[in-house]
């Protein structure tokens, strides 16, 4: 069986230097954890239109603080760079098929109504980073969307 760190790299050098379809793409990812048991998340997104959104997250280090603390950090670039207010509901990384995999789920308003959007992504040995992707592919598919509307 293929290594998926491996074939993450494998597609990621494939995908285009900038979005082309209006979607979010992840160009930086970085995580700390400090002594005190405090973990940071800085996140950099090409907003699709080649404009940089930045957002930063940080909360307690444990297991699920971490995961959090990622995904929230996407949530926060995408609020900066769309104007549009995000809930990370729940993340929850799982072994499934021989591989972790990193769900959450996301609460977004969107034409007055809060719909509920859900991702996940494989994490190979990166947790952190499934959360930041999973969070991408929550909300990219309504994002991308409500952009063109």
């Amino acid at each position: 069986m293929a290594d998926p760190d491996t074939l993450r790299e494998a597609l990621e050098s494939h995908l285009p230097a900038v979005s082309t379809d209006g979607r979010s793409r992840l160009l930086d990812f970085s995580f700390s954890r400090t002594q005190a048991g405090i973990c940071c998340a800085d996140v950099v997104l090409d907003g699709g239109t080649g404009t940089e959104w930045r957002g930063k997250a940080h909360g307690a280090s444990s297991p699920t603080g971490e995961l959090r603390v990622s995904a929230e950090s996407v949530l926060r670039a995408l609020e900066q760079g769309r104007g549009q207010r995000l809930e990370l509901l729940g993340v929850k990384a799982l072994r499934a098929f021989d591989a972790m995999v990193v769900i959450v789920a996301i609460a977004a308003e969107r034409q007055g109504m809060t719909t509920r959007l859900l991702g996940c992504a494989l994490a190979g040995t990166d947790l952190n980073r499934g959360a930041v992707l999973a969070a991408l592919n929550a909300t990219n598919r309504v994002l991308t969307t409500s952009a063109r509307d």
